[in-house]
């Protein structure tokens, strides 16, 4: 009879000490990740910041890029939802939306894009956000591959005409790369599409009933 209660005895130590080493394991493991998350999340939101203030210096433009507004779905730019983009103002007056969009049909899948468009309907710059396209050939869409994405700097639906926002080879005014041909293709075809989303009616009431801030970062 001894022997069964120090047996007993001895089992439940260890089933306690199993379950007390299983709650501070999970306990460090749920800490960590919180504070893993944290960190991820604030590198996002500085990697963020960055970009858009790449294409709105903060010496010309009051960015807050905390507070970015929602926008009705826009399916034509890749949003079947609400979505949200930023706004940038310039003399207490907006300037500029920085507004992120998806080229579905890029060579290896989605291409996820950040557009930045004065209210005139003219291009401030495009960076890309995310791809999968080929090393060495589609990823020449990437700022730091090549400088083929500042083409379209300073561009618009008139510069160059409605008819020349294709790649070349489909008789437009854009390079494509040699032997890529479909990565470009996609991009300037979500480009044209933003600058046709910014001049409909719905969208160009929309802004000009935004408001500023009250604090700017």
């Amino acid at each position: 009879m001894t022997d069964v209660t120090s047996l007993r005895k001895s089992l439940t130590r260890s089933v306690t000490g199993l379950v007390l080493f299983a709650l501070v394991t999970a306990g460090a493991v749920s800490f960590t990740r919180l504070m893993t998350s944290e960190r991820i999340e604030e590198n996002r939101y500085q990697a963020a910041a960055r970009l858009l203030y790449s294409l709105a210096p903060r010496t010309q433009y009051q960015l807050d890029i905390r507070q970015p507004v929602q926008l009705p779905a826009a399916p034509e730019l890749g949003h079947q939802q609400p979505f949200a983009a930023h706004l940038a103002w310039q003399d207490d007056q907006l300037s500029m939306i920085l507004l992120p969009i998806t080229a579905p049909d890029g060579y290896t899948g989605r291409i996820e894009l950040l557009v930045a468009l004065h209210l005139n309907g003219q291009i401030q710059g495009v960076r890309v956000l995310d791809h999968r396209e080929t090393p060495g050939l589609g990823d020449k869409i990437e700022e730091r591959k090549s400088d083929w994405i500042h083409r379209f700097d300073g561009l618009s639906l008139s510069n160059p005409e409605l008819s020349g926002w294709a790649v070349k080879k489909d008789g437009g005014e854009f390079d494509q790369f040699t032997g890529a041909t479909i990565t470009p293709r996609a991009v300037v075809n979500s480009v044209k599409r933003s600058l046709l989303w910014l001049q409909t009616p719905e969208i160009q009431q929309l802004l000009s009933q935004m408001e500023q801030p009250n604090e700017q970062q």
